[in-house]
């Protein structure tokens, strides 16, 4: 396929893993707003007609050299990240691209933290792991309710009516062993075994959920800018029981983007001493709202104005709100301080 040429007015997007299922929401996502894009991966040959594509294994580094010459974002989309993202990110500094990925994985995203923020800096690209729906939305509600400042206690609290797994999610629950962290007296330490559970009352349609502690990306994308003494994460029961179940089929498409019927609903509430304020989400799809969320970003990124170096969090690279409110009607909806 004829590729574009990189111009100052012309920046490439590289997606890799842009096949997989969220790499294909992705793909669509930044091509309906015409941006430039290539798609990579191992096999790119179900790649739409007349997306740009590049072949790149994940263990190749001459082929993710190629792969991502002229790209301005690299954004990752394969998982397991902690397989995928140190090879990404390293292909991504030789290239001088910043990167991007969707992790749910702690570990991964903090690895990118602690290992490449410095590099990344002497480089002057910006590296935003984890800025999908786990890491990603929570974190920019999170920085939305309380700004630059401070909440003693956060709790993030998260209700599928179903979860239809994806051969990506299913592969990394298997695979990641990593124990799970939350923020504890401000400090990171293993999340209690067995988890514990709770009742959450949600905005319809979840309504009252027993909910699980099950800490995503979100603990360490939060707890990496904003100052919190204890930072807990709960997904209730009823999804959780949908992808523990090897029977529990794949997402289907039901509309003409590709989404599945599937609905969620985030909650962010920051307690401290002047009282509770709550932040709310909900949409539709948790893979394909990823797509806006991650693409946002990367839009932000290919501006002149945007300065920002090192390895952050997507709610401390961009103004919080304003990132919220650019999202479309039936892509993503909030509502702040609701309590």
């Amino acid at each position: 396929m004829a590729e574009n040429k990189m111009t100052e007015d012309n920046k490439i997007v590289a997606v890799y893993g842009a096949t997989g299922h969220t790499g294909a929401f992705v793909v669509a996502e930044l091509l309906r707003r015409g941006l430039n894009v290539v798609a990579v991966g191992r096999d790119v040959s179900t790649v739409p007609a007349g997306v740009p594509a590049r072949t790149a294994a994940i263990d190749d580094p001459a082929a993710l050299d190629r792969a991502f010459d002229g790209c301005a974002v690299v954004i990752n989309c394969a998982g397991p990240f902690l397989e995928t993202a140190s090879p990404i990110v390293e292909a991504a500094l030789r290239a001088g691209s910043s990167y991007l990925d969707v992790t749910a994985e702690q570990a991964s995203a903090l690895a990118i933290f602690e290992r490449y923020d410095e590099r990344a800096r002497e480089a002057g690209v910006a590296l935003i792991p984890a800025a999908g729906f786990y890491g990603g939305l929570a974190d920019v509600l999170a920085t939305a309710l309380v700004g630059r400042g401070s909440g003693d206690d956060m709790t993030v609290a998260i209700a599928l009516d179903r979860w239809w797994p994806t051969k990506g999610t299913r592969k990394t629950g298997e695979r990641n062993r990593v124990p799970r962290v939350v923020v504890e007296n401000g400090a990171l330490v293993p999340m209690t075994i067995p988890a514990r559970q709770k009742e959450w009352t949600f905005a319809a349609p979840h309504g009252v959920q027993t909910v699980e502690e099950l800490a995503f990306s979100e603990v360490i994308t939060i707890s990496r800018h904003l100052k919190v003494s204890n930072l807990r994460a709960y997904l209730n029961v009823a999804s959780l029981t949908d992808v523990r179940d090897a029977a529990t089929p794949p997402p289907t498409a039901i509309d003409s983007q590709g989404r599945s019927a599937q609905q969620f609903a985030m909650e962010v509430l920051a307690s401290g001493d002047g009282g509770s304020r709550r932040a709310l989400a909900w949409g539709q799809d948790i893979y394909a709202v990823t797509a806006p969320l991650v693409v946002e970003a990367a839009q932000r990124m290919l501006q002149p104005s945007f300065d920002r170096t090192g390895a952050i969090a997507l709610g401390e690279a961009f103004d919080a709100e304003d990132f919220l409110r650019s999202f479309q009607p039936g892509q993503l909806a909030f509502e702040l301080d609701a309590a």
